[in-house]
């Protein structure tokens, strides 16, 4: 069965670096695109990056942009997202998600979430 692992969060001071990862299995990685979500204390889930199963289209919402960078290793069967300059507002659950299809667009499984607070 699909199973997604996510790892990597923790706390980070404003400014700083965190790099998630997301440890894929019970399917044909490289055959899918994948993503990463979040969602913060009391709001709804924002879709932060996604990336397309062989790397070469990547998404990312406005509010990370620049800062965050997706990757993904298809040998490894793993995805990562890289988050410099962090900000308090990134504080929350950080969730991989698995595509339906190579490309970008809907996604239908979901890793257990990963807890990311940014705080002095």
């Amino acid at each position: 069965q699909v199973q997604l692992v996510e790892s990597g969060g923790g706390l980070a001071q404003p400014g700083g670096s965190l790099r998630l990862s997301c440890a894929a299995s019970g399917f044909i990685f490289s055959n899918y695109a994948m993503g990463w979500a979040r969602q913060a204390p009391g709001k709804g889930l924002e879709w932060v990056s996604g990336i397309s199963s062989r790397g070469s289209d990547t998404y990312y919402a406005d509010s990370v942009k620049g800062r965050f960078t997706i990757s993904r290793d298809n040998a490894k069967t793993t995805l990562y997202l890289q988050m410099n300059s962090l900000k308090p507002e990134d504080t929350a659950v950080y969730y991989c998600a698995k595509g339906s299809r190579w490309y970008i667009d809907e996604y239908d499984y979901w890793g257990q979430g990963t807890q990311v607070t940014v705080s002095s």
